[in-house]
């Protein structure tokens, strides 16, 4: 990333952070908000959320802060071809440890940035592994103790709906002894 975007990243994540209301999740989804501005990452308009939802995360987490509802990437969403929305929806609120807006929006937040084709925590916006790592942990802290061997988020995401299905579809009996190992496990870039 150059200099000139990583300043527009760090003058809107302050600008979004001096708006907040002061919640932990604030300094996650000011990374998400500012990266979205920028258009990085894969979340459409209104960060995939519905308008209401839009609103009142605008009202109550960052008000005062100038926020379109527009996607600057120009990304929609399109959940005709996601059709495990509503399991990856129920896996993460059995794992939420509240219950709440701020909740389901990270919830849709997650599931929406699941549609991009690069890790979660680029999809989503977030500025590192550790940073998605560290909101799971704050707020599904049952799949972060889950997660033991430290597995990409989204690999580890639908390997939980595989095996609440029963599905097993790696070639090899563990995950250690698998060719693709590094594929899941290994250092993202």
């Amino acid at each position: 990333m150059a200099s000139s975007e990583m300043t527009y990243l760090q003058n809107h994540y302050q600008a979004l952070l001096n708006c907040s209301r002061g919640s932990q999740n604030s300094i996650w989804l000011a990374q998400i908000i500012a990266s979205w501005q920028a258009g990085i990452g894969a979340l459409p308009d209104r960060l995939g959320l519905e308008q209401t939802q839009f609103n009142r995360l605008r009202s109550l987490c960052f008000p005062g802060y100038p926020l379109d509802k527009q996607a600057i990437s120009g990304r929609q969403s399109d959940f005709s071809r996601m059709l495990e929305k509503q399991d990856l929806e129920s896996l993460l609120r059995r794992h939420a440890n509240q219950t709440g807006e701020e909740t389901e929006w990270l919830i849709t937040l997650l599931v929406t940035a699941c549609l991009g084709s690069d890790h979660l925590w680029q999809d989503l916006g977030l500025w590192s592994r550790q940073e998605l790592s560290n909101l799971i942990r704050h707020n599904f802290p049952g799949l972060a103790t889950a997660n033991s061997k430290d597995m990409k988020w989204k690999k580890f995401l639908y390997k939980q709906l595989c095996e609440a299905e029963g599905l097993y579809v790696c070639r090899a009996p563990s995950c250690e002894v698998c060719l693709d190992y590094e594929h899941c496990f290994g250092p993202e870039i």
